[in-house]
This record gives structure tokens, C-alpha cells and sequence, in this order.
């Protein structure tokens, strides 16, 4: 089978582009709708307006766009497909020798493009438009912390200024504390002036108090640094710090690049990194997931061949793909419990549906 683009493959690629960027516009335009007016609700906690709920809107459109794909690419080839199918223009194409599989990749051509973008769109713009988005309503609400891309965690209290890498909720024996990680704490006068530095390794939250670790403190007098090396030392603050955790680090918010280094981290020190890693095998199996739900739609659309009520076939892709991505996240749940590779809980969906679709099209050829 001569697999090189042709004009017909690239008619194709179009009348499929067309069909998916509509679909995706109906399905990203319903789901910023429904954030926003949930985003109402929370009008009027601390400085939170409608401009805020706006702007924490827009900045999540780029994750939206990613996490819909999937289902709109299914929707996409199927109503493109259904659309040639409704004008007989893919019976003149299997009339002239193409087959269903040729058909199928050809129409795919144009996914497979979005695809790369939006694994492109997962590294870059949608986890800075996340933790813009987290750091918009944080700061709203409380007015101390922010959430930057490069530098981390911001927090202020009073006259003390913390910034955090990153941090997460742990638990040994029962006791669950929060830490974070590369943290620097600057304290100011009441002028504005540095009075002093600190560095620590970790900072973790027992009880009413954060306890230091590994701390390198510099304290600025008039004409002189003083600096001191601890092991631990105690700082006494009334910051929330589940929620400084929560904000600090949250998987669906960082590229591979940033969940790979925090699996190593975690798993270095003996931390359960278990939904880091489901967060990660998920980016790379996107694309296999895009793929496995297209072909698994053509049965549908060349069915309108033989037989109307494409509304009805169309319908039963929808079904099939909602049903598809919710099975996945029950098997990488059950990773979760019976601690099996994240690995083997991706792959084993798409290569059922794979398998079956491959089938159904080999068998109707």
C-alpha cells in the first residue's frame, strides 16, 4: 500500500480539520462556560471580583483545549468522515481502489498535526496558564500568596517574604505534615529594608509552627553580614499550609520536564510519588490515545455507507470514546491501589480498543 500523501489524502486532512476545530469550539466553548459560572460563586471572598473570574477563565483555556482534544478528535473524523459518506464521495474513493484503512490515515493526517501541537501546548503554555490561573485566585482570595513559573511559591506575612521551589502533603505512620522545598524566607523593616536572609533545604509544617532544615541565615547589620549555618531552626507563622502545598505543586499543572524531576526527588528520599508518575506516563501516552480513539471511530463512519441514521452511529462514537477515557482513569486508579506500573494501566486500554477496531476495519475490507 503507497502510503505518500496524495491531493486526495490532503482533501481529506481538510474536510477532517474543519469538522474537529468546529467540534472543539462547541466542546471548549461549553467548558469555559460552566467554569465561569462556578467561578461566580466564589465572587466576593477576600478581593475576588468578575474581572478575576475573567481573567482565571482565559488563562485555563489553553489545559481545557488539551483535555478535550482527545474526544474532539474522535467527534472531528467520524462527522468528517459521516459528511463525505453523506455525499458519496468516499464510495467514488473505494470505487477507485482506496481502502478503508488508506481512507483512515489520510483523514488522520490533520490530527496527528494537532496532536503535536497540543503535546507542544502540554510543555509550554498550558502549565504557565495553570499556575497564572492558581495564582490569580490565591492571590485574590488571601492577598499574600502568588504562584510563579520560574520562581515557585510566593507568600508574604506582615513583613516576611517566603519563596518555595516546591512542595507536597506527606504522610509516615499515620502523620501527615506538609513540606516544602527550596526555601528562602526575606525579612523587611518597616522602611522596606533587607533585614535578613535565609535559606533551607526543606520547611516543614508541625503542629503551629514550620520547622527549618539544613538553614544558611545571613543577617544585615549597618556596615556588616552575619551569617550562621543550622541544622533546624523554628519559624512561627500562621500560614495556611495545606493550602501553600496545594498551590505549590499540583502534577496536572507541570510539564514532564518538571514532574520528572520531582518524581526523582521523591523517590530519593523515600516519598510516595505515585500520582507524579501517573501524571507523567499520561503526557506520553497522549498521543497514542488521540490515535486509538480515531481509528476506533472509522467503523462508524464508513457504516453510513450501507445504512442512514449516522446521527444514531455518531452518537454511539461519542459514547464509546466518553466511555474509553473514563476506563483509563478507572485502570490508573487501580494503580494507585494495588500499586501495579503506571506504565502498564496506560497502555492496556488503548491496546484493547486498538485491537478491536483493527479487527472490525480488517474484517469489513
Amino acid at each position: 500500500m503507497n502510503l505518500r500523501p496524495r491531493i486526495v489524502d490532503l482533501y481529506l486532512a481538510r474536510t477532517v480539520l474543519v469538522s474537529t476545530l468546529g467540534a472543539w469550539a462547541v466542546l471548549v466553548g461549553f467548558d469555559l462556560l460552566s467554569a465561569f459560572v462556578n467561578e461566580l460563586d466564589e465572587i466576593g471572598q477576600g478581593s475576588y471580583t468578575l474581572s478575576h473570574a475573567v481573567l482565571f477563565t482565559v488563562y485555563t483555556v489553553p489545559r481545557r483545549m488539551y483535555e478535550v482534544f482527545p474526544t474532539v478528535a474522535l467527534i472531528g473524523t467520524v462527522l468528517g468522515l459521516g459528511g463525505l459518506a453523506a455525499r458519496s464521495e468516499l464510495t467514488a474513493m473505494r470505487a477507485v481502489g482506496m481502502s478503508r484503512l488508506r481512507i483512515g490515515l489520510g483523514s488522520l493526517l490533520s490530527v496527528m498535526v494537532l496532536t503535536v501541537l497540543m503535546v507542544v501546548n502540554a510543555e509550554t503554555v498550558a502549565p504557565f496558564g495553570e499556575q497564572s490561573a492558581q495564582s490569580v485566585v490565591t492571590q485574590a482570595k488571601t492577598g499574600d500568596v502568588v504562584v510563579a513559573r520560574v520562581s515557585g511559591l510566593w507568600v508574604r506575612e506582615g513583613d516576611v517574604f517566603l519563596n518555595a521551589r516546591d512542595g507536597a502533603n506527606r504522610r509516615t505512620n499515620g502523620v501527615e505534615w506538609t513540606e516544602l522545598r527550596g526555601v528562602r524566607l526575606f525579612e523587611f523593616d518597616g522602611q522596606g529594608k533587607l533585614l535578613s536572609m535565609a535559606e533551607a533545604k526543606t520547611a516543614e509544617h508541625r503542629g503551629d509552627r514550620w520547622l527549618l532544615r539544613d538553614v544558611k541565615r545571613s543577617t544585615f547589620g549597618e556596615r556588616s553580614v552575619t551569617t550562621q549555618v543550622l541544622a533546624e531552626e523554628v519559624w512561627q507563622s500562621e500560614l495556611d499550609d495545606r493550602a501553600l502545598a496545594a498551590a505549590a505543586s499540583r502534577p496536572r499543572y507541570l510539564s514532564a520536564q518538571e514532574l520528572g524531576r520531582n518524581i526523582e526527588y521523591m523517590q530519593r528520599n523515600g516519598l510516595d510519588a505515585k500520582a507524579f508518575e501517573n501524571a507523567y506516563w499520561g503526557r506520553w501516552f497522549y498521543p497514542l490515545n488521540v490515535l486509538v480513539l480515531c481509528l476506533a471511530g472509522l467503523p462508524f463512519a464508513f457504516g453510513s455507507l450501507r445504512s442512514g441514521g449516522f446521527g444514531k452511529r455518531l452518537f454511539t462514537a461519542i459514547v464509546i470514546g466518553v466511555a474509553y477515557l473514563l476506563a483509563q482513569r478507572l485502570v490508573v486508579s487501580l494503580s494507585d491501589v494495588y500499586r501495579f506500573d503506571a506504565r502498564v494501566a496506560y497502555l492496556l486500554p488503548p491496546m484493547m480498543l486498538l485491537g478491536l477496531s483493527w479487527g472490525v476495519l480488517s474484517r469489513r475490507e
